[in-house]
Order: C-alpha cells, then sequence, then structure tokens
C-alpha cells in the first residue's frame, strides 16, 4: 500500500492580495432639462425651421414627431442631430436637402434638438 503525504509549502495558505478596484466613471450625460427644451422651443420659434418643418405633419422636411420616433433621446443623437441642423444635409429622410444654419451656435442647436427629440 502506497500513502501520499502532502506537506504544506510556505506560503500556500496565503490569502492573496486583494486587487484594487477602481470604479470606473460613466461620461456625463446630456438629459434634456424641462429649461433645455422650451429654450429649444423658444430658439426654433425664432427661426426659419419652421418653415419646412411641422411637429406633426410632414412638409418639405419631416415632420419632429416622426425624428423623435426614429432618434432615442441619447447624448450621441443630440450631437449628431445638431451637426446636421449647423452643415445641413440630404438622403435620410429624401433627396430634397436641408440647408445649412451656420449662424446657430452648437449649444443652441443642442437645446433644440433636445426640444426635437422630447416630441414623443
Amino acid at each position: 500500500m502506497i500513502a501520499l503525504i502532502t506537506i504544506p509549502v510556505a506560503g500556500s495558505f496565503a490569502q492573496t492580495p486583494k486587487k484594487k478596484v477602481i470604479p470606473v466613471k460613466k461620461p456625463a450625460t446630456q438629459a434634456a432639462t424641462a429649461a433645455d427644451i422650451k429654450e429649444g422651443e423658444a430658439l426654433m420659434m425664432k427661426s426659419d425651421c419652421f418653415a419646412c418643418h411641422k411637429v406633426d405633419v410632414k412638409l418639405v422636411g419631416p415632420a419632429y414627431k416622426d425624428v423623435a420616433k426614429k432618434y432615442p433621446a441619447t447624448a450621441a443623437n443630440y450631437t449628431i442631430l445638431a451637426k446636421k441642423i449647423l452643415a445641413g444635409g440630404s438622403g435620410v429622410w429624401g433627396q430634397i436637402p436641408m440647408a445649412a444654419h451656420p449662424q446657430i451656435t452648437q449649444a443652441d442647436a443642442t437645446k433644440m434638438v433636445k426640444y426635437i427629440l422630447s416630441l414623443k
């Protein structure tokens, strides 16, 4: 009969050191506040936006409620759509181009988008 004997080696019963956990910070969200939405609506009323868009009916461009259905209210979409307001473009909603609006600031365009995407 053969017997196996195990001999503990120094340190084999020691606890392994705990790893330091560093919390990961999430990027700050750009959630639409009631003030942003109200200011965005006011900015749009002063602009030429309603010459081509209506809230719930397609005119030259898409209805704003249709835009809100297509794009969730996320920080990424606020940025993308604000850039479209500033640069203009075509192809997403048809071939009729949207005019560029370089006179609008990025911050104001973002507030306008926050208003549009609140129209669900």
